[in-house]
């Protein structure tokens, strides 16, 4: 298989004039739909989702993290505020990073079998606050920070990609066999020697034994 060309300068858009002649004007509904609080119905939908996907920013690029929890991932602690504990990962911290340095983030949360998802932006914060370290306590183990969003915009988005994804569809769910597992590719990647059938054997019960 050859590689696709790239297209050339003479095809590149690049001013927003030429980006809105493309597009045209949005529908009204996709402007009105976009509001600055947690609207009823809007909670309702965030509340039920129990994965979001956390967009931040910062001076070494941008970042995107999945974070999932029994539903609700996040807490919505009043119109324009929600609450997102930060449960045990790999310690990278790159989100957590990111906020320190800029404050601007983006939420995109999916609801299982539903084909609308809702998006916050907003600006975040990272809080010790025991009272909320301990109302986010689950397994008898305290979060180790509770990241704040202070929502600027709320909005749902249309289900025309989850359709066309199928995402939600089990016959077209791919058999995780038929892909590299996680010690292989470490193992390809390290530089060190690395046993990645040893680490794919035990991994089940370390991800068991750290999910909180």
């Amino acid at each position: 298989m050859t590689d696709a060309k790239i297209p050339g300068d003479e095809h590149r858009i690049s001013s927003i004039a030429a980006l809105e002649a493309l597009y045209g004007t949005p529908p009204r509904r996709s402007i009105v739909k976009e509001t600055d609080r947690i609207t009823p119905y809007y909670r309702s939908l965030i509340e039920a989702s129990p994965f979001v996907a956390f967009a931040s920013a910062g001076p070494d690029g941008l970042d995107c993290s999945p974070r999932g929890d029994v539903t609700p991932v996040v807490t919505v602690l009043d119109e324009v505020t929600l609450a997102l504990p930060d449960r045990p990962g790999n310690n990278r911290i790159d989100t957590l990073r990111n906020i320190v340095a800029d404050q601007r983030v983006g939420l995109l949360f999916l609801i299982p079998g539903v084909g609308e998802t809702m998006r916050v932006n907003g600006r975040a914060e990272i809080t010790v606050s025991p009272e909320l370290l301990e109302r986010f306590s689950a397994d008898c183990k305290r979060p180790r920070s509770v990241v704040l969003v202070h929502v600027t915009s709320v909005y749902f988005q249309c289900a025309r990609a989850v359709i066309r994804s199928g995402i939600w569809d089990p016959s077209r769910h791919v058999d995780r066999a038929s892909l590299p597992s996680a010690g292989q590719i470490c193992e390809a990647l390290e530089s060190e020697p690395f046993d990645g059938a040893a680490y794919d054997a035990e991994l089940p019960d370390r991800q068991r034994r750290t999910l909180y």
